[in-house]
């Protein structure tokens, strides 16, 4: 019975269930998540619209998960407005990964540190607005040095070859060359260090996690940990495009003044951050042929920046997933689902409502079971009189053999007389 009941359930899993489910979940393969995040020391921050996540792995092993939410800088209506809403989450990513890496890092830090005198003057100015104020200057700080490492150096490095070149698209090309090279020294340079490989892993992780999603499979780390580690929406996708459409602007867009030429370079980084946006959003919600090609450079280029994780590291990750989205309504799942092919025994509720939905045996009928009842009994009276006749009988013959022994004496006896007498006359 318990064979049959098991098997019954596995046919209505793979009716109703994982098979099923897939094939739901192919509709959604191609649909963007929508939600996004990056690596933090020893953890991960996962935002789904204005509510995010950090997961971190405290030192004790344990995994601390924040949730918070984080309206960023504009409006709605601008957040949805072309290349406009592509500089917003710009910089909207930079402030709040600033801060998730701040909120990491207060679990690692071996004492706490002493404000400063210039922390102390800075609290004394603006009070409750410090924190936000450090970090505004933080993030501008970064921009700024981004943009001359990343912008400016490489116009004057290519001008260099102005002297040999003519060509000012083939200075273009070179410019972008030389800002990709800086690029990829600068990860190459920081990944080094320990605690950048690791946030490379858990980098590794995030992606993982998404790509699970995307494909419709169950958030566990056995499904995360088969998952790529490679994603078109990446930041570091993001980077390679900006440097490519920066190429393209700068080829059609001339100025004679040097001066100009780096105002330019400044000026438009908001346009091209709006254009790589537009780019990196178009691919993660479609798989047409020629936006996959086209994002191969940059999958490619996140060998440098994501890392296979362990483990733990996706324990972390699916945690701060979790928390702020719900998987199982993205994908369509209507109850948990349980993997048939390792299906080895059902839990109690479970196997009693397989049990339940069994074809139920025909009970017996009151009627039949009288019926069957006054049979026994028949049989039971037909016995007893057959033995009480084969008792008798044996009595009757018991009765009859000293009868007859009797009678065979008798005759004996007379033969005897007669055997006698004619002795005697002889």
């Amino acid at each position: 019975m318990e064979n049959l009941a098991l098997f019954y359930y596995a046919a209505k899993r793979m009716a109703s269930g994982p098979l099923a489910l897939r094939r739901k979940n192919m509709k959604n393969a191609c649909k963007s998540s929508g939600i996004g995040g990056q690596a933090v020391l020893e953890g991960i921050m996962m935002k789904n619209q204005e509510v995010y996540s950090i997961g971190v792995r405290r030192p004790d092993g344990e995994i601390e998960v924040n949730l918070s939410t984080h309206e960023g800088i504009g409006n709605k209506k601008l957040k949805k407005v072309p290349l406009i809403r592509g500089v917003i989450n710009f910089v909207d990513s930079l402030v709040l990964g600033m801060k998730c890496l701040t909120f990491s890092a207060s679990f690692y830090d071996e004492e706490e540190a002493q404000p400063s005198k210039a922390d102390e003057v800075v609290q004394k100015i603006f009070k409750d607005k410090a924190e936000k104020v450090v970090m505004g200057v933080t993030v501008a700080f970064s921009i700024v040095m981004a943009v001359a490492i990343f912008m400016v150096l490489p116009y004057y490095l290519a001008d260099i070859f102005r002297r040999y070149i003519v060509s000012d698209t083939v200075l273009a090309v070179v410019e972008g060359a030389i800002r990709l090279l800086l690029f990829i020294t600068y990860v190459l340079l920081i990944s080094l260090m320990r605690d950048i490989q690791r946030v490379f892993q858990y980098h590794g992780a995030e992606h993982k996690c998404i790509n699970c999603i995307e494909k419709g499979l169950e958030l566990k780390v056995e499904n995360v940990r088969k998952s790529s580690k490679h994603h078109k929406r990446c930041g570091t996708s993001f980077m390679l495009i900006v440097m490519v459409i920066s190429i393209i602007f700068f080829i059609f867009i001339r100025v004679e003044s040097p001066i100009l030429r780096v105002v330019y370079r400044v000026a438009l980084v908001p346009v091209i951050a709006g254009v790589s946006y537009e780019f990196i959003r178009l691919a993660g919600n479609t798989d047409n042929l020629i936006i996959r090609i086209l994002s191969l450079p940059g999958m490619w280029l996140q060998s440098l920046t994501t890392k296979e994780p362990d483990d733990d590291m996706i324990e972390v990750a699916i945690a701060a997933v979790e928390a702020v989205f719900d998987w199982r309504a993205y994908q369509g799942r209507t109850e948990e689902e349980v993997p048939i092919e390792i299906l080895t025994e059902l839990p109690d509720d479970e196997s009693a409502q397989s049990e339940e939905e069994l074809p139920k045996e025909k009970e017996p009928d009151p009627e039949e079971g009288v019926l069957e009842e006054r049979e026994s009994d028949l049989e039971e009276e037909f016995s007893a009189e057959k033995t009480s006749e084969q008792e008798q009988e044996t009595i009757e013959k018991q009765e009859a053999e000293p009868e007859k022994d009797s009678k065979q004496k008798k005759e004996l006896q007379e033969l005897q007389d007669i055997e006698d007498i004619l002795e005697a006359e002889q």
